[in-house]
């Protein structure tokens, strides 16, 4: 039995955050199971740079030929410096999961990935249930969904101004009618209670307010005094014109 080599290598710094940080962004962008398949692009795309480095010294037949095949499965190159610029992004780019996406056959990249491993996607006549299948460009045209999704359709500012409106109505009318007698009690308790809090607050306010007035200089008002006190006051008032009058007869 022939063991298969590894298609990838692990990172040689494990905790980089950095890397981790950017893996974790490709991992939710194209819908991965996990960053092997991140790995594994990486390495891919890594061989198609090592023989464009080897083709530098090539004649330009080799060259060209080599990049048409490039350009067959999709990558846009036109020259040697284009191919190596290719980073692992170009190469996820061509999966069947990010097809589906990129066409407008799916939602999020994880329901591609969800529909293509229940075997609802083909390409013409054959069957693929393999999110990583790298699609060629003569192949894009001919992936297909062979169910039918319910998508809901955006709809117009006209429809959604008359859905607000509607629903304003019967929110309005229906909120009212429907109410029982115990909630109309309730909210009539609770507006009497806050009118009451509220004449308490007025009344404090302005008990302080006369308390300031009297505190800056003025005396506050003497207390109302009795009958009694009064008709005293009254008797040595008499008194005090009597002994003035007899004074001046003297």
């Amino acid at each position: 039995m022939i063991r298969q080599r590894k298609k990838y290598s692990r990172p040689q710094r494990p905790f980089d955050k950095g890397r981790i940080e950017d893996e974790n962004i490709l991992r939710e962008k194209y819908g991965l199971k996990n960053k092997k398949e991140i790995w594994k692009a990486d390495a891919s795309i890594g061989r198609v740079r090592n023989l464009a480095k080897e083709l530098i010294t090539a004649s330009d037949e080799d060259k060209q030929a080599f990049i048409e095949r490039l350009q067959a499965r999709g990558f846009k190159v036109e020259k040697i410096a284009d191919v190596l610029s290719l980073d692992k992004e170009d190469w996820l780019k061509r999966r069947l999961q990010t097809i589906m996406l990129d066409k407008k056959l799916t939602t999020t990249p994880k329901q591609a990935r969800q529909l293509i491993a229940h075997k609802h996607v083909s390409i013409g006549d054959q069957t693929v249930n393999v999110p990583s299948y790298m699609v060629t460009l003569a192949e894009e045209s001919m992936v297909t969904l062979n169910i039918v999704l319910k998508v809901a359709k955006p709809k117009s500012k006209e429809e959604q101004i008359k859905e607000e409106i509607a629903n304003d109505g019967e929110s309005g009318t229906s909120s009212e009618d429907h109410k029982n007698d115990d909630e109309i009690m309730a909210e009539e308790t609770k507006v009497e209670e806050v009118k009451n809090e509220v004449v308490e607050e007025n009344t404090d306010n302005s008990n302080e307010g006369t308390k300031e007035e009297f505190s800056d200089g003025e005396e506050e008002p003497a207390e109302d005094k009795t009958d009694g006190e009064a008709k005293e006051e009254e008797k040595a008032e008499d008194t005090k014109t009597e002994d003035k009058s007899k004074e001046k007869t003297e």
